[in-house]
């Protein structure tokens, strides 16, 4: 360590990027230990004396902010959005040359910038008073002549003019403050902006004049240790860089699963500890997940590129189930007809599918505002093309609208199956000219189900190169090289996509022949080649058991469809109506419907004005008769005297003579009575006798 210099571990850290590392340190501060350093990282960091530290990869984290006049530090975030401009420095400079060799950014890259002069200055025949502001606009170098600095001056009747003055001008110089302002980012990326003092744009806070020191998360290994430290920059420890010293010394060297399809072909196979388990294991749910655990050895057979078809399960299922299946996976397949639930996924369907033909497996009732035809369960539609068309009635605007939708045709079924051949096919032509055009708004919903015309077996590779996804398929037959073949027995999959996943070939050490596939796109976590020799004898390596099919979780389909469906356009909604539009032609509609239909019985309800002029004998009723005299208004109507509780109780009370009528007397009547042929009512006509004493009962109720 002799003729080295010890710095802080900040103050070294932020003298580097990427690009230099990696770095040696030793630290040569005692011993430091930090509690906090626990939670942010999850492991123990302690550093003593004489440890060596190799420094794999630095990152900006957040920037420490020192206040220079209260003495206070506080932190921001690097993505923090304020503005700052840089406080010029109170000291004088000798010379122009002088000022300009320590301005904090390279001259080509800082102009242009301004400075003041506390003495007269002449050039030639130009004198420029004391305090005059000069802006520099460029330097001009000419071979074997001084350089020369442009700078632009402004007069007192704000005429401006140009002047050249010598770089070895002397005098008494001061620098302005700038009006460019800068980023937290800006400057942590500039060496010559961080060293400068700052203060903020704009806000209540610009009088504070700042400091800015970055802190930064640093990624590290120790020749003691197998597992990747990381902790901020602003550990309060000394270090000494020792790179050049300690080329020698065996470092264990971390590899990130990316990092691992970057080695060359030759590496593999290899024996490689896992350093650090998976970061997340929210996206499979296979049955070798579980032994990725720290310190555990893996054989890495081989790397590439592993062409996979994601598949899930029937929605109807209580637990619906995915799968990643490699596209060697052995089984057979048959179509299965897929099932839609709305217009638009029979449109996105048609698109894939060339003259796609669907069975309607639930009524859909028609609505003649919103453009939606009946559908009966059982129709066959075959989709022609997506079209215009237009709704009747109106918006809210008062427009006529239109609105995309499915031209279908609808197909007849055939009268007679037993018909030869000649009448079959000219039945076809019939149906070929009658078929009836039928318009399915894109936002309608409804319930159709594929009509699949083959019934092949296919393989996978068969599958994706003969139909578009996604498809409905079973397996009929298993993959015999499974073990257990999870795919097998379900009564429906759906193939959701295909994906070329960039794949190690993996196995544990004491099963190297059953192989699968880790997925670094999908799964993070470091390991480290070691030295240890393979599970087999040399040349002779065991023919692999690969697994073909991984259950994957529902994060992991919902991630995939995002990706893969990022610029999908959502389905259309219905367009919006005028309601009191709406419902006239609703109603419209239904008084349409009713006079069309002849079946309907005729309507014999009378009009209520009519009804309130009818009397048993068809003439107007005569006005009710006025009060008896007796009877005062403002006197309260009689009270019936009970009947005394003395009376005999086996006497029987006896029947109201008032509104009693004698049903034969009416029947006998009625029959005799001869119908009103010329009448427009169904009114049957009573005697006078049988009027009068329904009359009679009527007063009689009436002033009771």
């Amino acid at each position: 360590m002799a003729g080295t210099i010890a710095l802080p571990l900040q103050e070294f850290i932020a003298s580097l990027d990427n690009a230099s590392l990696p770095k040696i340190l030793q630290v040569c501060s005692g011993v430091y230990f930090q509690g906090s350093i626990y939670e942010i990282s999850g492991s123990e960091v302690c550093f003593s004396t004489g440890d060596l530290v190799k420094v794999i990869g630095i990152e900006l984290q957040s920037v420490s902010c020192e206040d220079v006049i209260k003495n206070e530090t506080f932190e921001l975030p690097i993505t923090h959005t304020g503005l700052f401009k840089v406080v010029p420095k109170q000291m004088p400079y000798s010379s122009v040359e002088e000022m300009l060799s320590l301005r904090p950014v390279g001259l080509d890259d800082s102009l242009p910038f301004t400075f003041t002069s506390h003495t007269k200055m002449t050039f030639g025949s130009l004198t420029l008073g004391a305090g005059k502001a000069l802006t520099v606009l460029s330097i001009q170098r000419h071979e074997g002549k001084e350089d020369m600095v442009r700078c632009h001056v402004r007069g007192e009747t704000e005429a401006s003019a140009e002047v050249c003055i010598p770089l070895s001008s002397r005098g008494e110089f001061y620098e302005c403050e700038s009006e460019e302002c800068y980023t937290l980012k800006e400057i942590m990326s500039s060496p010559c902006l961080r060293i400068r003092r700052f203060r903020f744009v704009k806000t209540t806070k610009c009088e504070r004049i700042l400091v800015f020191s970055p802190i930064y998360q640093v990624q590290a290994i120790m020749n003691l240790r197998k597992n990747v430290l990381r902790f901020p920059s602003s550990l309060e420890v000394d270090v000494v860089d020792v790179t050049d010293v300690c080329k020698d010394v065996n470092f264990v060297t971390p590899l990130s699963l990316t990092e691992v399809l970057s080695q060359p072909d030759n590496s593999f196979p290899v024996v490689a500890e896992i350093l650090e388990e998976p970061q997340s294991r929210s996206f499979f749910k296979c049955a070798w997940l579980p032994g990725l655990v720290k310190s555990t050895n893996l054989v890495l057979h081989n790397k590439g590129t592993t062409p996979m078809v994601l598949m899930s399960s029937l929605k109807g299922r209580k637990n619906q189930q995915y799968f990643l299946v490699s596209q060697q996976y052995g089984g057979k397949f048959r179509r299965r007809p897929r099932e839609f639930n709305s217009v638009y996924e029979l449109y996105v369907a048609s698109t894939q599918t060339q003259g796609l033909t669907v069975s309607v497996t639930r009524n859909c009732e028609e609505v003649e505002e919103e453009g939606m035809p009946d559908l009966s369960v059982g129709d066959k539609l075959k989709i022609v093309s997506c079209t215009r068309m237009e709704l009747p009635g109106e918006n809210i605007k008062g427009q006529r609208q239109s609105v995309e939708a499915l031209l279908c045709h609808r197909l007849q079924e055939p009268e007679d199956e037993d018909e030869d051949e000649e009448e079959e096919n000219t039945q076809k032509e019939k149906q070929e000219e009658e078929k009836e055009e039928v318009l399915l708004p894109l936002y309608m919903q409804g319930h159709f189900v594929e009509i699949l015309s083959e019934n092949k077996k296919y393989k996978l590779r068969d599958l994706r190169k003969e139909f578009s996804l996604p498809l409905d398929v079973k397996v009929v037959s298993r993959d015999t090289d499974l073990e257990t073949d999870p795919l097998f027995g379900s009564s429906c999959l759906r193939i959701e996509g295909a994906m070329l996943e960039p794949s190690i070939q993996a196995s544990f050490q004491d099963r190297p022949d059953h192989c699968f596939h880790i997925l670094p796109q999908w799964l993070s976590m470091s390991v480290s080649f070691t030295q240890e020799p393979l599970p087999w004898a040399q040349d002779n390596c065991p023919k692999c058991f690969i697994e073909k099919v991984s259950e994957v979780t529902d994060t992991f389909f919902y991630d995939f469809r995002k990706k893969d469906n990022s610029d999908e356009a959502p389905p259309p909604r219905p367009p919006k109506r005028d309601l009191s539009s709406s419902n006239l032609v609703k109603k419209t509609a239904k008084s349409t419907k009713k006079s069309a239909n002849p079946k309907k019985k005729k309507d014999k309800t009378i009009p209520t004005e009519k009804l309130n002029d009818l009397t048993l004998n068809q003439k107007k009723r005569p006005p009710a008769p006025p009060p008896p005299e007796v009877l005062n208004d403002d006197l309260p109507p009689p009270v019936v005297p009970r009947k005394c509780s003395t009376a005999d109780k086996t006497s029987k009370a006896l029947p109201n003579t008032y509104v009693k009528i004698h049903q034969t007397i009416v029947k006998e009547h009625l029959d005799d009575v001869p119908a009103d042929v010329e009448s427009d009512h169904d009114y049957e006509t009573l005697d006078e006798t049988l009027v009068t004493m329904v009359k009679t009962a009527q007063e009689s109720v009436m002033f009771y």
